[in-house]
């Protein structure tokens, strides 16, 4: 009862507190501030790790993604619903393609998608084909995203070095354009996950750099 009802709530509202206490700055190149203005929907590109400072994006673009069904899944899906997200549920070992088939879904609705790309286990900053199969699939561009984060709880035990903002942190989210993924390319190709992991780390460095002005 109290893991599945109370906690849940009790996490969400932690995360309110700390999230009206952050200072936020979030960069748009144009080619996403042109397919936010016509609806269309894009995929954003990230390490694990940076997904707790990135949870209140719920509520700025209407993302949808994809969440385990594990308890701590339980945890972060109810708070990501109640900042207005859409999640499709499944994890490495169960239901994973039915979930990937609802993520698909909802990326092809029109809804901005969010992915853990080295994600479910690792290894860390090791980009998965995952992304670019969805982009074959939906026609949906690439964006890599690029997170700086001043003060911060680092999780240096997990194998994602998970990050949170402390209060008062100040957190810089911006982008870069990566590419569609057409019918005709391999989404396997280990080229595209080297340059997207490339093009990760220049964004969160971009992002450090905005911080620094």
């Amino acid at each position: 009862m109290f893991r599945k009802y109370i906690l849940p709530r009790l996490v969400w509202y932690f995360y309110r507190i700390m999230y009206a206490s952050w200072r936020i700055t979030i960069v748009e190149p144009d080619e996403l501030l042109q397919l936010k203005k016509e609806h269309k929907s894009f995929l954003l590109a990230h390490w694990h790790g940076d997904e707790l400072a990135m949870v209140f994006m719920f509520r700025y673009f209407g993302m949808a993604t994809m969440i385990s069904t594990s308890r701590d899944g339980e945890i972060i899906n109810y708070v990501a619903t109640r900042f207005g997200g859409k999640t499709s549920r499944g994890s490495s070992t169960r239901g994973a393609a039915t979930a990937l088939k609802g993520l698909i879904k909802l990326c092809k609705a029109g809804n901005p998608t969010s992915i853990a790309v080295d994600g479910p286990k690792g290894p860390i900053h090791e980009v998965k084909p995952g992304i670019f199969e969805i982009s074959r699939l939906t026609g949906a561009p690439i964006f890599a995203v690029g997170v700086y984060v001043d003060r911060k709880f680092v999780a240096y035990r997990s194998w994602n070095k998970a990050i949170f903002p402390k209060p008062f942190a100040r957190i810089v989210i911006t982008f870069s354009h990566y590419k569609t993924i057409t019918r005709d390319m391999n989404a396997k190709s280990e080229i595209y996950a080297k340059e997207l992991a490339e093009l990760i780390h220049n964004t969160n460095q971009q992002a450090k750099e905005i911080y620094s002005r």
